[in-house]
């Protein structure tokens, strides 16, 4: 082989290491991937099975089950168009509140039941996830 045949072969290499490489970040980047979903795009079957995704919206008034005996709560998320239960096992933010909005990042149950694995609850009476209000159609702008 002569020098030039082995420089393009080098090239060559190093190409496809390169694009090797970069498949495997981007596959691995897709999979820690949250997507927002209402509860009408999880209804309509717009969310992935399988896999994880948030879904958020409005706690629905007198939604809220607490299990006696562990620290298993059920409630209702809302988008004021669907519903969907949520059921999540540990402590809740301390600013959860019915008719306030949350995200809950899990997946959906074969049952239609999400089972979440992380619940957020807004920080402030002023503030509401950006998902949640443009999934509302609430203006998250201050008033003059």
């Amino acid at each position: 082989m002569n020098l030039r045949t082995r420089r393009k072969w080098m090239v060559c290499g190093i190409l496809a290491a390169t694009a090797a490489g970069t498949a495997l970040i981007l596959m691995a980047f897709q999979e820690n991937l949250l997507y927002f979903y209402t509860p009408q795009e999880v209804a309509a079957g717009e969310a992935p099975s399988g896999r994880d995704f948030r879904v958020g919206g409005l706690v629905v008034k007198d939604s809220v089950r607490r299990d006696q005996d562990s620290l298993v709560v059920r409630f209702t998320v809302t988008d004021l168009k669907r519903e969907i239960v949520v059921l999540y096992e540990g402590v809740l933010p301390d600013l959860f509140r019915e008719e306030q909005g949350i995200i809950a990042n899990g997946r959906l149950r074969e049952d239609g039941v999400f089972q979440a694995s992380q619940v957020l609850a807004k920080h402030d009476e002023n503030y509401m996830p950006p998902e949640v209000a443009e999934a509302l159609g609430i203006s998250t702008a201050k008033p003059p």
